[in-house]
């Protein structure tokens, strides 16, 4: 993986939306790595890792999400490899459980 790791929070209404996997196909289609999962809290987390333009892209995307979702807020940080390789072996980009 060549690029940057950023970490992602999203709230609002995310859940139960088809946001996870309207992520999952949005960072699909722009040729990312990394997860995506629901948080008990109601938010959504993500891991975006590849060239600092598109995950940038992929970022400001997730602000808008689905018709059906509505984002009050998108925090992004930096993220580590660590965070990246909690996906399994030879994934792209997973979905990850519930935490």
């Amino acid at each position: 993986m060549s690029g940057v790791i950023r970490h992602v929070t999203i709230t609002g209404r995310v859940q139960g939306v088809g946001y996870r996997a309207w992520v999952h196909e949005s960072a699909n289609a722009r040729g990312l790595e990394g997860w995506v999962r629901n948080r008990r809290d109601g938010s959504v987390e993500a891991v975006f890792a590849g060239p600092e333009d598109i995950v940038a892209d992929m970022i400001k995307a997730c602000g808008r999400g689905p018709i059906s979702a509505r984002v009050d807020r998108v925090q992004a940080g930096a993220g580590t490899s660590d965070l990246l390789n909690l996906r399994g072996a030879g994934e792209r980009f997973a979905f990850l459980p519930t935490v």
